[in-house]
This record gives C-alpha cells, sequence and structure tokens, in this order.
C-alpha cells in the first residue's frame, strides 16, 4: 500500500535556476539535494516555496501533477523537474511563500517575507550579489530597493523582468584603510581580488555620476557566509516586490543551531 504524499512547489533561486515537484518537506528537500541526490553536489542551496495553486502557460505544472506518484516501494519521490530555464521569469512575486537558505551540512533556515523598510543614509557605496537569474556582483550607490527598480527598468537596456539579490555586508573604509597598510591582506569578498575592489570604489567616489560597478561575473556563495547577507533577500519586478529579512545571529543561534554553525 503505498503512502499518500503531499507535493510541494519549489523553485531553486541558487545554486541553479529550477522550477521542481517534491514529496518532501523543506527540510528534507534541502538536504536531499546536498547529499542524497545521485547528482552530486556539494555546497550552499537556496530556493522558495512557491504555492502549489500557482500556474503560467509557461510551465506545465498540472501534465507534471498527472504523473507525480511515489516511487514503486513507496518512498517519496524527491524531485521532478518542471523547467530549468527562465524560471524566475515566469514566477509571480505574489505566489512565492517563504525563502529557505540550506548549508552544505543539508540543514536548512526558512525566512518569512515582511514589507521592506528602508534604511536613511547617505550617498554611500554598497554591494550587491545578484542571484537569480543574474549571477553578477555589483558596487552601486543606490539603496536596495532603488537598485532593483534600476535593474527590472524596461527602459534600461541591461534590464530583466525579474531580480533576487541581496546587500553583501562590506565596510567600505575599513577596507580602503587596510589595504593601504597592506595591500596583499586577503580579499574581503570571494572572487574580487582586492585591487579590483580598491580601484572600482575609487572610480565610483570619483564620478558621481555613475551608479553602478560591475566586480565579478558570478555571485558565488558556495564559499561565502551566510552572515555576510546584510538586511535580507529582495524579489523584485517592475511593478511588485517582496522582501525575505535575515534575522539577527542571535536569534537563528537559537531557532536553529545546527544551521548556525553551519552558516
Amino acid at each position: 500500500m503505498q503512502t499518500s504524499y503531499q507535493p510541494h512547489l519549489y523553485m531553486i533561486c541558487y545554486p541553479n535556476s529550477a522550477l521542481v515537484l517534491s514529496h518532501l518537506s523543506p527540510q528534507h528537500f534541502g538536504a536531499k539535494y546536498n547529499y542524497g541526490s545521485a547528482t552530486y553536489y556539494t555546497g550552499k542551496l537556496i530556493f522558495a516555496q512557491v504555492d502549489i495553486n500557482y500556474r503560467h502557460p509557461y510551465f506545465r505544472i498540472d501534465e507534471a501533477l498527472e504523473g507525480f506518484k511515489p516511487h514503486d516501494d513507496g518512498m517519496p519521490k524527491a524531485t521532478k523537474y518542471i523547467s530549468s530555464y527562465r524560471v524566475l521569469e515566469h514566477v509571480d512575486i505574489d505566489a512565492i511563500e517563504t525563502l529557505y537558505l540550506a548549508n552544505a551540512d543539508g540543514t536548512s533556515f526558512p525566512l518569512q517575507a515582511r514589507p521592506y523598510q528602508p534604511i536613511k543614509s547617505d550617498n554611500i557605496l554598497r554591494v550587491y550579489a545578484e542571484i537569480d537569474p543574474l549571477r553578477v556582483m555589483t558596487l552601486a550607490r543606490m539603496s536596495l530597493r532603488e537598485f532593483g527598480a534600476w535593474f527590472t527598468d524596461p527602459k534600461n537596456i541591461i534590464a530583466v523582468p525579474r531580480l533576487m539579490y541581496c546587500q553583501v555586508n562590506l565596510d567600505i573604509p575599513a577596507f580602503l584603510a587596510e589595504f593601504e597598510k597592506n595591500p596583499f591582506s586577503p580579499p574581503p569578498l570571494d572572487g574580487v581580488h582586492p585591487s579590483k575592489l580598491r580601484d572600482a570604489i575609487l572610480d565610483l567616489q570619483r564620478r558621481e555620476s555613475k551608479l553602478f560597478k560591475g566586480l565579478t561575473l558570478d555571485t558565488s556563495f558556495t564559499k561565502e557566509s551566510y552572515r555576510r547577507i546584510r538586511h535580507g533577500f529582495m524579489f523584485k519586478d517592475a511593478q511588485k516586490e517582496k522582501f525575505f529579512p535575515m534575522p539577527a545571529m542571535k536569534e537563528i543561534e537559537n531557532s536553529n543551531l545546527r544551521f548556525y554553525k553551519g552558516m
């Protein structure tokens, strides 16, 4: 007799982009992806639970659900891929329910959406990691909301329909002071050479009309810690946004010590 399982709809945002069906709970899905799958992967995983009733003509969700059954031995089906191309573009922001961060050890932590409250600040530089569909690290003089609004504005030549991104914490004055003392110190951002970072900062500081400057051709969270995330994760398009704030480190430690240790 087969056990009845409820299907879940997950959107993988990192390290790849995909929409999948799964019988596994979010916690078990994160663990399966890292060390229970026949497809090898070890590293951080970021995925979102999507409303199971969400439909878009681009996705053949109903067709996939018709054949989505447990294995013959009664075990739940871990993954059934629906799409691995242009996924976020076709998932309405309102359909994204919960965002999950998973470590290489399989532990995961849920983030709940909250209204974004802008933090007043002067015209300072910030580092942003674009996660899906772009994978670029960018230095910009825009706020979190302004950054997403610019890159999803159809009037801009390099705009995308929808973007997931976050701000990476970097104390720019402290970095510049340290670089002057020791230009051979380790890079403060994974994959970004310190001298290139210094040059990019100085270039934007000199050119006040320039809004942003690319730092890398890839955003890698495999080696970077989730502790570096400032404020949280933003999903943005030209009409809507959904913000998933990062809780304080103490809150994460108290609620999920195993995940905290693997961050």
